[in-house]
């Protein structure tokens, strides 16, 4: 999904119903670098820069799931302070990192002290959860070529650990260790060995202990190639990993020539390595400041759902073309290294008017789906995944939810449709009936009006909410 328009507006329009969804959000939002580019007004008041992030924080917040994580990409004019905040829309106890990444090759000569580097400041929404989740990154050629298999181990290449001792005195691990060729160890001087003796011994029966092709050396435990999954990374990306700069401008230039450039764009490496610690391909990523649309085609390109928004016109000469060439098959950036052959599709999307007027009162031009989400949300503050076919929108906690708008019931005249009555509270339950046969709890119903009275409400456990003036938006 790709939504030109205000990205406050639709991370609003989003809500009601991808709350708690999103599994991974990478946004590049203005540095404050007191800069002019050409895309972005780059030079805001820091007040102002604050005052702009702050509620589409606390959006983004809301869309992500229990174990999603937020990665926010900034240089030092405003890393600070973004911690700042994120500490309070987050909470400290979900800060995960501060990742440098090298962005340079070189030393900028016009600078005393040129920037190597920017961060990506790195939250979750519960951070326990999100490292059960998280995956840890593949191994690099070097680190595979040092798995070898000298004594031609069934179970494959293997490498050792250079130390079977940890620091620290622990009287169970004070054992003596007799090699195959006789030699003879202790523990050396304040360490002890990493196992007690029996799990040793089980190592040794099953031919995971090394101790050289001569068998006198000291003690190594053997980690096999097919055992390791990965790496745990660390919060330092150098650019011969993930990028730099101008392999990203380069990117840019192979796709839209070199005078119809961004001025800003991420390397796709660098996005591809976010995205794999982040999420499992048919995921949800969201960037809300998708500039030339770099999180959007890689997440395209690894298999993982993607909502971007972006306001400015490069929407459309720089994002929509740029899924296009991908799903076309386009091999630049990580193409070849994740075996890209091109397919799949998008939607793109304008945005329309807000649900809510400047009083908080819904539009009357509002579909009813788009209402029914919003209902269904301010009620449950749970997204909605209904299709807008009935008027119950479905239960949730033990209460029902309905909905008479826009004609649901195809009637749209004054005492019809739109209006409680006898009649359209046998159609609500009806359709109750048909979406959940059990649930049998109390029903909150919004209309225009009610024709039932306070007896009948009560008697029947409802509780009658009238539109548009008891729909509020969000703040």
């Amino acid at each position: 999904m790709l939504i030109h328009g205000d990205n406050l507006d639709a991370l609003k329009a989003l809500l009601p119903f991808y709350a708690g969804r999103v599994k991974c959000i990478y946004i590049d939002p203005p540095y404050n670098t007191r800069s002019a580019f050409e895309h972005y007004d780059d030079n805001l008041e820091h007040s102002k820069w604050l005052a702009m992030m702050w509620p589409r924080l606390e959006l983004l917040r809301d869309l992500l799931a229990e174990d999603g994580s937020i990665w926010v990409s900034i240089d030092d004019n405003e890393v600070h302070y973004l911690k700042v905040i994120m500490d309070e829309v987050f909470g400290r106890k979900n800060f995960t990192s501060t990742i440098v990444w090298q962005k340079r090759i070189g030393p900028d000569s016009r600078a005393i002290l040129g920037a190597a580097h920017d961060y990506i400041v790195v939250y979750s929404k519960n951070l326990e959860a999100f490292k059960a989740t998280a995956n840890k990154i593949p191994l690099r050629e070097d680190q595979i070529a040092e798995f070898q298999n000298p004594d031609n181990d069934p179970r494959g290449p293997w490498t050792s650990s250079s130390n079977f001792s940890a620091q620290g005195f622990r009287k169970n691990q004070m054992y003596k260790i007799v090699t195959p060729g006789g030699a003879e160890y202790y523990p050396p001087e304040g360490r002890c060995w990493v196992t007690i003796e029996s799990e040793y011994f089980r190592l040794l029966k099953e031919g995971r202990m090394w101790f050289g092709r001569d068998g006198r050396g000291m003690p190594r435990k053997k980690t096999y190639l097919k055992e390791r999954e990965g790496q745990a990374t660390w919060s330092w990306w150098s650019n011969s990993e993930v990028g730099h700069t101008q392999e990203s401008k380069k990117e840019i230039i192979a796709l839209f020539g070199a005078s119809n450039t961004f001025d800003t764009p991420k390397p796709e490496r660098l996005i591809q390595r976010i995205l794999h610690i982040a999420t499992n391909p048919g995921e949800l990523v969201l960037d809300s400041f998708l500039g030339s649309g770099t999180t959007a085609a890689v997440a395209h390109k690894m298999g993982r759902h993607y909502i971007g928004i972006e306001m400015g016109d490069h929407a459309v000469t720089h994002c929509a073309p740029r899924l296009q060439k991908v799903i076309e098959g386009e091999q630049g950036g990580i193409s070849k290294s994740v075996n890209w052959q091109g397919g799949g599709g998008f939607r793109f999307y304008r945005l329309g008017p807000p649900v809510f007027d400047e009083d908080g009162h819904v539009r009357e031009d509002i579909r009813f789906p788009t209402l029914a989400a919003h209902v269904w949300f301010s009620e449950t503050n749970a997204p909605w995944k209904g299709k807008g076919k009935s008027p119950f929108l479905g239960h949730h906690d033990g209460k029902g939810y309905a909905l008479l708008y826009n004609g649901i019931l195809g009637d749209r005249r004054p005492d019809g449709g739109n209006v409680l009555t006898r009649s359209t509270l046998q159609i609500i339950r009806e359709a109750a009936a048909k979406k959940a046969p059990t649930f049998d709890g109390p029903l909150t119903i919004y209309g225009e009006q009610s024709r039932l009275g306070p007896t009948t409400l009560a008697r029947e456990n409802i509780t009658f909410k009238q539109t548009p003036y008891d729909v509020r938006a969000r703040r």
